[in-house]
């Protein structure tokens, strides 16, 4: 299993618009074959950092998934959306896998209780 994440500049004054398309986004991904965790729009600190967050099989699956997500109404939709409206200032993908075992968040507070830091 591989995760990419992309990392967006957008601009400031159109975070609605990068709201919007990270709601399509939510429908169009996951029926094209990706597992969406999300997209993040700035709340904090940065008002240009943004990210889209997915797994996927493999870099096989990748491209089977890329060419249903351009041949999807939507998808297409979405990327035409992004040009016309000029929110996204730059995108940048990174793959990575994961390198340990998942955690349980439900373990993560046992120890923080036992640590006393709740």
């Amino acid at each position: 299993m591989l995760t990419c994440i992309i990392s967006y500049q957008i601009d400031p004054t159109k975070r609605a618009a990068f709201e919007e398309y990270s709601r399509n986004w939510g429908q169009a991904i996951p029926r094209c074959g990706a597992d969406l965790v999300g997209y993040y729009a700035p709340h904090e600190g940065s008002s240009t950092l943004a990210y889209g967050i997915y797994n996927i099989e493999s870099l096989a699956a990748y491209e089977t998934y890329r060419a249903r997500l351009a041949a999807d109404p939507l998808g297409r939709q979405n990327y035409e959306f992004a040009q016309r409206e000029k929110f996204l200032l730059r995108e940048d993908r990174c793959w990575l896998k994961l390198a340990s075992t998942p955690h349980r968040q439900h373990g993560i507070r046992e120890v923080a209780y036992d640590r006393g830091d709740f």
